[in-house]
């Protein structure tokens, strides 16, 4: 697949490579954040941003600059369907409710990412190591299709986003639920002025993993805690590089 690198810099042993991607038809910008001296076998990091952002939306910079100088790790993002190089105008969240009424928008960014994922893993420092997925929202929106399909995944950070949407969507997450069985940390706003806490939780009861979490705090859409972002970041490192955690019930609370 045809790939052109816009920018190719490595600052405070971080490498970030700005790219254009060319596939199934479309263009795909994006962006690879690599530590300065890679280790084989480390894992890479999807992450997938927001409806009124791009690639480079907040925490994504902040999510993968962590992963990449604490523990070495890679992270990957590219641009939604219609948000920062290929943005629609007038932009951000007004462009994209009509293109998720579009059928096929969900294939088409399946399709991207797994693209990105391919070039990126067969970048020399990169390689195949374990792969995550981190993403909110919109993040959610396309990334459950996303886990559910792609096998190369074997944790994920979900929330933001409940079973609602286009008539041709709701099939669809629904489906992608039902095929999620990698390690989930969910993560929802009690007060979300986007999605209801029905509608969230009715995604959280659907996955089918059996190692899946919730996380719910107060507060709107936009109000995460950072004390989320660390969680989510420890919960990665330990289903990609660590043992797992032993979700046994270590003893019985009540009769």
């Amino acid at each position: 697949m045809p790939v052109t690198i816009i920018d190719d810099q490595t600052d405070r042993q971080i490498r970030r490579r700005e790219f254009d991607l060319t596939a199934n038809g479309r263009t795909v910008p994006g962006v690879l954040w690599s530590p300065a001296e890679s280790r084989d076998g480390a894992p890479l990091v999807c992450l997938g941003h927001g409806a009124s952002g791009d690639r480079h939306q907040q925490p994504l910079p902040w999510l993968a600059t962590r992963l990449v100088t604490e523990h070495g790790w890679f992270a990957l993002s590219i641009d939604g369907p219609v948000h920062g190089r290929r943005m629609v105008p007038p932009g951000g969240r007004e462009s994209f409710w009509p293109e998720w009424k579009r059928p096929g928008t969900v294939e088409d960014m399946l399709a991207d990412w797994s693209a990105a994922l391919d070039w990126a893993q067969s970048q020399p420092d990169v390689g195949a190591g374990p792969v995550g997925y981190w993403g909110l929202s919109m993040g959610t929106i396309y990334g459950a299709p996303l886990v559910g399909a792609e096998p190369r995944i074997e944790a994920a950070v979900l929330g933001l986003m409940g079973i609602v949407g286009p008539d041709h969507y709701v099939p669809a997450v629904e489906a992608a639920a039902a095929a999620i069985t990698c390690p989930v940390l969910f993560l929802m706003q009690l007060e979300d002025e986007l999605f209801n806490r029905e509608q969230c939780l009715a995604l959280f009861d659907a996955l089918a993993s059996d190692d899946k979490r919730l996380h719910a705090n107060p507060g709107l859409h936009p109000e995460v805690p950072v004390e989320e972002l660390h969680h989510s970041i420890a919960f990665l490192v330990d289903h990609l590089e660590g043992a797992g955690t032993d979700r046994a019930a270590t003893f019985q609370v009540s009769e």
